[in-house]
């Protein structure tokens, strides 16, 4: 699923090209995606749009008449941009805005149908799209610890939380992590003052970093959907599974559970021990390995 990096880049290129531009007609072409009837999506035909934002993990769309698009891309939700004569692609293709300058498709990859458009009729309805999550790029020390220690979860599963951080998804909860040196299952109520603090600055240095370099990379061009890609070959650990931590050159562990996996150093972040794995805890038993030793 895109995160934060990935939808600041949507936003810009999406800025880049629409803003002031008139959209000449809107298309869905997929019936599980259009999740409101009214207004209706054609109100905003012939509208210039005025801004484009996001809400969240979602990217807004604001026209000169109030109303609002909402898209929310899910896992596999993607953007693409095309010239005016350009033909979208055939299956994949769930709606279509048509500009004077381009067309911006929405495309879905996957069996499974996840992504969403919603259209609004007035700005204050956006708040009904905010989880409530804390924006880490502008949050000082005390906000953050403040919305850290609200509840009591698992490392991993409050900087995931759209309620408590906002943007954050699996890939760069792992990121962040590791270059706090903190594990992923430690509870938020054991953290000492110290591991907050750099978990904080990790998290603003890593989203901010991120940030940076994909926007220099699509500075001249519009982001594919190969582009926005969970994994990349630069991560630290997420995705990185049995190859080497750039930090210790210890090999990246894992955590598998439903659809996704947490990624680690055992080495930088748990002091050597080995997480349980449900899977692996069931294949292996006792003998599953508890450390980076048993591992050699």
């Amino acid at each position: 699923m895109p995160e934060l990096p990935d939808i600041l880049v949507y936003v810009n290129a999406l800025r880049d090209r629409v803003a002031g531009q008139r959209l000449d007609r809107a298309r869905v072409l997929s019936p599980f995606l259009l999740r409101t009837h009214d207004p209706p999506l054609e109100s905003v035909e012939g509208r210039r749009v005025v801004e484009v934002g996001r809400v969240g993990k979602r990217i807004t769309i604001g026209f000169d008449n109030e109303v609002f698009l909402v898209f929310h891309l899910m896992i596999a939700g993607r953007f693409r941009w095309s010239a005016p004569s350009g033909r979208p692609p055939g299956k994949i293709t769930l709606a279509s805005l048509a500009f004077p300058a381009g067309t911006l498709v929405l495309t879905e990859a996957a069996k499974r149908k996840r992504a969403s458009l919603h259209v609004v009729a007035d700005r204050s309805r956006l708040a009904e799209f905010d989880a409530g999550g804390l924006d880490v790029l502008s949050a000082d020390l005390p906000s953050f610890t403040a919305a850290l220690r609200r509840e009591n979860h698992t490392l991993k599963r409050a900087l995931t939380d759209p309620r408590i951080l906002d943007g954050i998804g699996n890939a760069y909860s792992d990121e962040i992590l590791h270059a706090a040196r903190l594990s992923p299952v430690v509870l938020t109520s054991r953290l000492t003052g110290a591991e907050v603090a750099r978990l904080h600055l990790a998290a603003k240095e890593t989203l901010s970093r991120w940030t940076e370099r994909l926007r220099a990379q699509f500075a001249e061009r519009f982001p594919g959907p190969g582009d926005i890609a969970a994994f990349r070959p630069d991560f630290a650990v997420h995705g990185r599974f049995g190859k080497a931590c750039p930090v210790c050159g210890t090999k990246v562990q894992r955590i598998r559970y439903a659809e996704n996996e947490t990624n680690y150093c055992p080495t930088c972040q748990t002091g050597g021990r080995l997480l349980a794995d449900r899977s692996m805890s069931r294949l292996l038993g006792a003998d599953r390995p508890r450390t980076v030793g048993d591992l050699e």
